[in-house]
Parts: C-alpha cells; sequence; structure tokens
C-alpha cells in the first residue's frame, strides 16, 4: 500500500479512542432564547418513538410554556439536593445517571458550573464521564461560552462571561447542530415574555441583546459551526486515506513572560491556531530570579498555563538565561514554528523602559528586532489592569526602609574609607571603592540594591571629592569623563554581579531538586519491603515539598486505602476519598487546584506503571495554597519514582514466588516420580510373591524364596516411606534428636541387619578402635543414617565388591567413613548428591531410589551437630566414601 493510499495513523487512533464511549451531539446557538432546549428535546422524542430509552438528566425549562410541553413525555431524573449558603438547591444525580444506563441522556447547558460538594465543578466533565460509560448525551451552548471566544465576546457586548467550556469540548463532539435564529425574531421573542420575564427582557434589549450584538454573536456561532463541519471533513479524509489539498503544516506558539497574565493570549492563539489547521505550544518563561522563588510563582500565570493545557496546547516551561528572545526563538526554531503570540507589556515611563526594562520589555522588543523570520502577534492583555490591581502590591514599608538604611550605610562607610585615604591615593581612583561597594552590594542584594548604590556613590563622589567640592558643578570635562564612566561602568558592574548572584542561586536551587530526587532514589532503592518504599515516598515527598502526603494503594476488599502517611493518618474525609478514587479510575489529577473537585483539600496525582495503576500519591498544605508549577513538575517526577520503586518491589515478589512455584513444581515433579516408580517396584514384587504362594504346586524351597522376597520388599517399602516421613519432619522443624551415649559398634551391626538382604552380597569390613568412647547421638535416627548410606553402597556397587566402614577418633569427634567400589560420582555432584530427589532426577532406567537418603542423612547429622561430606573412593575416581563427623559422649577425655 502506497503513503497516498494508505490512511493517517492519528486519525485511526483518533476513531479507535471513540469505540466503547457514548456520542455526543451539541446544539449550538448565538444567544439565549434562540430554540436549542426545544430542537434538543425534539430530536429526543423522535429517538424515543424509535424505541430508545431517553432519559432527562436535567432540562432547564426556564417557564417556558412550549418547551414544558416537549418535556412531558420523557423520562426525567431526579435532581439531588444540595445545601448552598442557606438554601437547597437541586443538581444533576450523576451517578443516578450513569446507575440508570438509558441509550441517550439530555443534559442541558454545558457550561454550567457545579454547585460546591459535586463531584465535578463543571457539568461537562460531568458529561465526559457519562460519555464514558457508554451513554449518547444531547447538550446545549451559547457560543459566547466556547473558551477561546470569551475575550472576543466581551468586545463585542462588553459584557465578559464567566463561565466557559474548553474548546476540546467541541473537537470530542460527534455532531454540533447550529440552532439559528435571526436577530430581529429573537428581538420580537424577547419582547414576548419567551425568553425572560418583562422587567428583565427590557434590561437585556439595552444591554446585551443589541442588535449589533446579536448579528455578531450569529456569525460567531456560524463560523464555530463551521469550523466543526470543516474538521469533521478532514478526519472523515484522513481515516479513509481519501486524497485532497492539504494546508501547509504550520505551528504556533503563545509566549507566556514573567509578570504578564496571557490568557487572552492563549485564547487567541487556540483560535488562530484552529483557524490555521495547525499545532500548537504554550511557554512559559522563567528566569533566573524566578527560579529562586519556585514555591511562589505568579499565580496568573499558572492560571494561563492551566487554561492553555485545557484547550489542547502542548505546555512547556523555559528558563532564559541572558536574552529572552533569543531563547523564544530558539526554541520555534527547534519544533519548525512560524507564528508567535505574545502579550503586549504594558505602558510605562519611556525613560524607565530605556534603562531599566523588564523582563517582558526585553522580550518584545528582542522579538521585533530579531525574529524577521516569524509572524509576531502582540495581544493586548485585557485583565491585566484589573488583575494587577488585586495582586500587584508594593514592597513593604519596612523591607524598602531596612534596605534604604543599608545602602546609606554601605555608601557612608565606603566614603568615610575614601576620606581617610584621599591624601594617599589619587582622587581618580577612589571611584574604584564606590564601584566595589556597588558590586558587593549586587552580589548580595541584587541589581535593584546595586543600581540604588550606584547613583548614590555618583553623587556623593561628585559632591565631596570632584572640584569644587561641596558642590554638584564640575569644572574640569576631565573630570566628567571620569563620573560619567563611574556611573556607567558601575551599573554595568553591579548589574553583570547581580545577574551571577542570581544564576548561582538559581543553579543551587536546580542542584537541591536535583538532589531531591537523587536522595529519594537512593532511599527508595534501598528500601527491602512495600512498607519501607510507602514510608519512603510519604516521609520524602512531605519534607522536599513542606506539605502533607498521603499514599493510597487498592485492597481486593477495602477498595482504595490509605497505606502510609506523613504525619500519620489513617482516615480522609468523603470528599478527599472522592477525588482520590477519581483520580485512580481516570488516571488523572483530581482535588486542590485541579479541574474535578477542587474544593478537596487534597490534590492527589495517579501513580501509573506501564500496564496497570498502582495507586495515588496525595499532597495538602497547610495554608490552604495551590502547589506551584515548578514544584508540580517536582512532584509528578517524585511520581514516578515511587511507581519505579514500588514496581521494583512487585517484580521482586514475582520472582520469589515464581522460584518458589518453580521449585515446588520440580519437587512435586521429583515426588510423583518417585511414588510411581520406586514405590509402586516393591509393592509390585510383594503382590507378585503372594500370588505365587497362592500356586498349589509351589516347592518349600520356592515358598521360602518368595516369603524372603515379600519380607525384602516390604522392608525396602518400609525404608521408603520412613524416609518421606522423615523429609517431611525434617521440613517443618519436628525432628529433635533424643540424644543419649551409644555404641557405635552397635549401630553398625544394627543397620547391617536390617539390610541383610542387599548386603548379602558384598563383604562387609568394619575398622574401628576397641577402646572407642560411645558418640552422643539419637541411635533410633543414625540407624536410620546408617542404613540409607549402606543401602546406597550395596546399590550403586557391583555384586561381590567390598563396603568398607572406617571409624577414627579425632579430638572430640568420631570420623566414621564408608565406602564403595561402585562407578564413583559424577564432576561436580559431590554437593548434590544431598539435595532432595536428585537421584529422581536421573529418570526411570537408573537404580531404585527415592533420591531422598542422602537428604535425610545431611538432616540428621546436621541436627547432631555433626557435619557429612561425599568424595571419590580413590584418585581414579572409582567409588564412593561417605564421610560423617559425630560428637563422642565424653569430649573432655580428648581436650
Amino acid at each position: 500500500m502506497s503513503d497516498a493510499s494508505r490512511p493517517e495513523p492519528e486519525a485511526l487512533l483518533k476513531e479507535a479512542r471513540r469505540e466503547g464511549r457514548g456520542k455526543l451531539k451539541i446544539f449550538l446557538g448565538a444567544a439565549p432564547g434562540v430554540g436549542k432546549t426545544y430542537a434538543m428535546l425534539e430530536a429526543a422524542r423522535r429517538r424515543a418513538a424509535d424505541g430508545e430509552n431517553v432519559l432527562a438528566g436535567v432540562v432547564e425549562t426556564h417557564g417556558r410554556a412550549e418547551t414544558e410541553a416537549m418535556l412531558r413525555d420523557l423520562r426525567a431524573l431526579p435532581r439531588q439536593p444540595f445545601y448552598h449558603r442557606g438554601k437547597i438547591l437541586h443538581e444533576m444525580d450523576l451517578e443516578g445517571l450513569i446507575a440508570a444506563k438509558p441509550d441517550l441522556a439530555l443534559i442541558d447547558e454545558l457550561a454550567h458550573s457545579n454547585l460546591s460538594g459535586n463531584r465535578h465543578e463543571k457539568r461537562w466533565q460531568d458529561i465526559e464521564e457519562v460519555l464514558s460509560a457508554g451513554i449518547d448525551v444531547y447538550t446545549t451552548l451559547n457560543v459566547q461560552h466556547v473558551e477561546t471566544l470569551n475575550d472576543t465576546v466581551a468586545r463585542i457586548t462588553g459584557v465578559r462571561v464567566r463561565e466557559t467550556v474548553p474548546d476540546r469540548v467541541l473537537e470530542m463532539a460527534d455532531e454540533i447542530e447550529l440552532i439559528d435564529l435571526p436577530p430581529d425574531e429573537l428581538l420580537e421573542r424577547l419582547r414576548a415574555g419567551k425568553v425572560y420575564v418583562q422587567d428583565q427582557a427590557a434590561r437585556a434589549v439595552a444591554n446585551f441583546f443589541a442588535k449589533g450584538n446579536l448579528t455578531a454573536l450569529r456569525e460567531l456561532a456560524m463560523r464555530t459551526a463551521a469550523d466543526r463541519v470543516d474538521a469533521e471533513l478532514r478526519q472523515h479524509m484522513a481515516a479513509n486515506a481519501i486524497a485532497g489539498p492539504w494546508p501547509t503544516q504550520e505551528r504556533l506558539l503563545v509566549v507566556i513572560p514573567e509578570g504578564a497574565v496571557g490568557r487572552d493570549a492563549v485564547r487567541i492563539g487556540k483560535r488562530s491556531a484552529d483557524r490555521a489547521r495547525v499545532e500548537w505550544f504554550a511557554v512559559a518563561l522563567t528566569s533566573v530570579r524566578d527560579e529562586i522563588r519556585t514555591t511562589t510563582m505568579q499565580e496568573s500565570r499558572a492560571d494561563a498555563l492551566r487554561l492553555a493545557e485545557r484547550l489542547g496546547a502542548e505546555v512547556t516551561i523555559q528558563q532564559t538565561e541572558r536574552n529572552p528572545a533569543e531563547e523564544v526563538t530558539g526554541f520555534a526554531e527547534r519544533l519548525n514554528i512560524r507564528r508567535i503570540v505574545v502579550p503586549r507589556p504594558p505602558r510605562r515611563n519611556p525613560l524607565l523602559r530605556q534603562f531599566a526594562p523588564t523582563h517582558h520589555e526585553q522580550l518584545v522588543s528582542g522579538l521585533v528586532r530579531e525574529a524577521t523570520r516569524f509572524e509576531l502577534t502582540l495581544v493586548t492583555d485585557d485583565e491585566r489592569p484589573a488583575r494587577q490591581r488585586q495582586r500587584l502590591k508594593p514592597p513593604a514599608m519596612p523591607d524598602m526602609l531596612r534596605m534604604m538604611g543599608f545602602i546609606l550605610l554601605a555608601v557612608t562607610g565606603t566614603t568615610v574609607l575614601a576620606k581617610a585615604a584621599e591624601h594617599f591615593i589619587p582622587v581618580v581612583s577612589l571611584s574604584l571603592l564606590y564601584m566595589t561597594t556597588v558590586v558587593a552590594m549586587a552580589s548580595r542584594f541584587g541589581r535593584g540594591p546595586a543600581i540604588a548604590t550606584a547613583g548614590l556613590s555618583f553623587l556623593t563622589y561628585n559632591l565631596l571629592f570632584t572640584s569644587p567640592v561641596h558642590t554638584f558643578r564640575i569644572w574640569d570635562q576631565g573630570q566628567l569623563l571620569t563620573l560619567v564612566l563611574f556611573l556607567v561602568a558601575s551599573i554595568l558592574t553591579g548589574n553583570l554581579a547581580a545577574r551571577l548572584r542570581d544564576r548561582a542561586m538559581a543553579q543551587r536551587a536546580i542542584a537541591e531538586r536535583t538532589g531531591k530526587l537523587y536522595e529519594f532514589s537512593r532511599r527508595a532503592a534501598a528500601a527491602a519491603s512495600f512498607d519501607d518504599v510507602v514510608w519512603a515516598a510519604v516521609s520524602h515527598v512531605a519534607t522536599v515539598l513542606h506539605c502533607e502526603s498521603v499514599l493510597l494503594v487498592p485492597k481486593e476488599i477495602a477498595g482504595l486505602t490509605i497505606v502510609g502517611a506523613f504525619p500519620p493518618e489513617d482516615r480522609l474525609a468523603d470528599r478527599e476519598m472522592s477525588a482520590a478514587r477519581y483520580c485512580f479510575t481516570h488516571g488523572e489529577a483530581a482535588g486542590h487546584g485541579s479541574d474535578t473537585l477542587p474544593t478537596s483539600r487534597w490534590l492527589f496525582v495517579p501513580l501509573s506503571a506501564s500496564d496497570r495503576r498502582i495507586g495515588v500519591l496525595g499532597i495538602s498544605f497547610s495554608d490552604g495554597r495551590q502547589i506551584a508549577q515548578n514544584d508540580r513538575r517536582l512532584l509528578e517526577a517524585l511520581a514516578d519514582q515511587v511507581v519505579l520503586a514500588l514496581e521494583r518491589i512487585r517484580l521482586t515478589e514475582d520472582l520469589a514466588q515464581t522460584r518458589v512455584v518453580s521449585e515446588a513444581e520440580r519437587l512435586r515433579s521429583a515426588l510423583l516420580s518417585s511414588v510411581s516408580h520406586d514405590l509402586r517396584t516393591p509393592l509390585v514384587s510383594i503382590l507378585g510373591a503372594a500370588e505365587g504362594l497362592e500356586h498349589p504346586r509351589l516347592t518349600k524351597e520356592g515358598q521360602r524364596s518368595l516369603i524372603e522376597t515379600v519380607r525384602e520388599e516390604g522392608e525396602r517399602l518400609d525404608r521408603y516411606i520412613q524416609n518421606l516421613l522423615d523429609m517431611t519432619r525434617l521440613g517443618h522443624g519436628a525432628l529433635k534428636p533424643n540424644a543419649i551415649p551409644s555404641d557405635l559398634r552397635e549401630l553398625v551391626g544394627m543397620a547391617r541387619h536390617r539390610l541383610r538382604g542387599p548386603l548379602r552380597t558384598h563383604p562387609i569390613s568394619v575398622q574401628m578402635p576397641e577402646d572407642m568412647a560411645p558418640v552422643h547421638v539419637d541411635p533410633v535416627l543414625m540407624e536410620q543414617v546408617l542404613v540409607n548410606i549402606l543401602d546406597n553402597a550395596a546399590k550403586y556397587s557391583a555384586p561381590s565388591t567390598p563396603v568398607r566402614i572406617t571409624v577414627e577418633v579425632q579430638r572430640a569427634h568420631a570420623i566414621l567413613s564408608i565406602e564403595d567400589d561402585g562407578p564413583g560420582l559424577p564432576i561436580g555432584a559431590a554437593d548434590r548428591v544431598f539435595d532432595m530427589f536428585w537421584r529422581a532426577e536421573q529418570g526411570d532406567g537408573g537404580q531404585a531410589g527415592t533420591g531422598l537418603g542422602l537428604a535425610i542423612c545431611r538432616g540428621i547429622v546436621e541436627a547432631h551437630g555433626g557435619e557429612i561430606h561425599a568424595e571419590p573412593a580413590r584418585e581414579s575416581g572409582r567409588g564412593t566414601r561417605i564421610v560423617m563427623e559425630l560428637p563422642l559422649s565424653n569430649p573432655e577425655t580428648f581436650l
């Protein structure tokens, strides 16, 4: 398939994301009263007539009789009561609507703001959740409530609408139907009282509902609907690989400098990007001075960033070092951006703008001068005056007086020192003392105090050290040049010193944040259990962000549960738990400072791994403030570290569990092999001998042989069962030796008697000191050890080959060796012979045995405080020697 005939992956993914979701239809109008709700009810009645389940979640009739008549035949959902400011008000019951599971839900007034206490702050967020449940939704919207048109409507009507809807909600709509009504007809309806009551209608006609306003709003509504139709057409063409004239791939950048509100710039940038059908970005600029104050980032810029993110922009924070315009153009060039939107800086005194430009002014002037390859749009920030009156407060008077005192003290001290050195140093060189003071003030207090110190030093130096003295007049042109150069050099050096100070402090702040992330990574890596990771997470987050923190993970029965908190906390209020559950379910931030349940005291962020959500991390500030943007990024980085640590613990536990299961499976297979062969073989022999005893012609010799076979196989079966029982007792720690002084020669004799059948073809030689002291062992268990080892020697040795038993005494222990002339041990098997079922792994074709005998021997010997090991019997490797070290009963005689 060629590229031209292949559908675009993004278009296919966009369609795939809508699978399983309900369909959204928006009835769009230019103003209240055009008939949006009536048209919605008409369409709903048609679907109800087709047999579909239609439920009116919330429909606002505003007392209009024709609208109420359309609603009578439709099933309505009872509204949920809320106590608000001393009154009982009613809102849509979101949970009840989802539980009813209708085919179509009617939810009027998309831009409505919910009462405090609802799950979501806005009704459009309720609609998103309803759509996620697979329910179709019909809703209504006026064009003035579209977020990016908010400023345009405010300029047209003089009224700024506070309830807005992000443009992405319109993009999410499957269908938009324009409900159009000419302005004259709408005004007639308004005068007839079909929109508002008479008093309200008269005020509305005089203000918002002026004919010119309605005409402009009607054009905006038509244009919005047309843009949506065009977007649907392009989506259809992209998903179905229909060739067409595609626009040039451009991108747009909205810049939000320090001190700017930027909301209008964001709205205009969104509208421009939609009209040009291009991708758009929003970048907030921070300087080193702002980097130092990460916890006090301007609220206006944070609001603009949240708005841009809500409107679908890719948000970035860019730190500017020297030239903000150069940073912006470099960022734009890297992303192939050609259009830049930036707020216009506020008007100031031209002299101040020339000699002490703000960061915002530097940016705009630099862009106008340098961005010759870009299309630059300057946006007047209409919200600035009101916001500045609210937020920009002059510095506190005590701080200003304190700083002025420092400046006066520094200049006075420098003047005293200059007067003392006046007779020894030329007057021209005395200016260096003042310049040093300016640099010191810049490095200690910053740019502003340094400039003030430079100005005061200039005046003092002119007054006291230039001719004529004690006046500000200058006679000598050389002195005038010296003074001017002194002032310029002082300001420049002070500026450079202040910038260096700011940069050093910014780097220190960045290093501190990096160190905090490293410290948490180190603590999380050292945590050996789930509880250790949880405690490290909540304590570190609380310490780094100076807040309270809590971590919740899902439990099988209790649901989302607190597993750690700092300070310790075992319970959250219902509102906070609702925000935490929403965050976990939807995988997005919820609570204080977010779009979902913002009245919650806590902010929750999800902890998401690659394939699942692990839990949620919550923070809360004691003063109720919202988290700063840079701290938000640090919180997200810490959340990622928490996820990695918890995933590491989970993978470690899963690996250990897998090993246990694998080992259990291996033992089970070996045990089944042993039971199916090694235990079954003696039973078959016993059954065969028993049947042979019933033969009528059986001789006495044959009868004795069969009886001997039954006895030997029965003893062998008894040994197998005893080994299994002993191994089980060893595994559970129930095998406790009852050690008493025991004669080793007698124990060897009892073991030989029990194995008289298997050992009858093997000559046994025993070498043991005659006066040997007894060993301190449990005689029953030690006899079983000797039986197992001798049985192995007889089993793996050829008939007529000897088995040698040797005992030596070394200090407080008896060294017992049992040696055979068998084939010997494979290379590297000297330690494995004591593992459970090691013999069983050889398969069914070798010698009979469960593979438990030597494992039991090791367990019993070690339980007595002794040691056991295997080694070749000869240098050639033929034969095997089992060596045991057993304690003597009276070791003091050998010390």
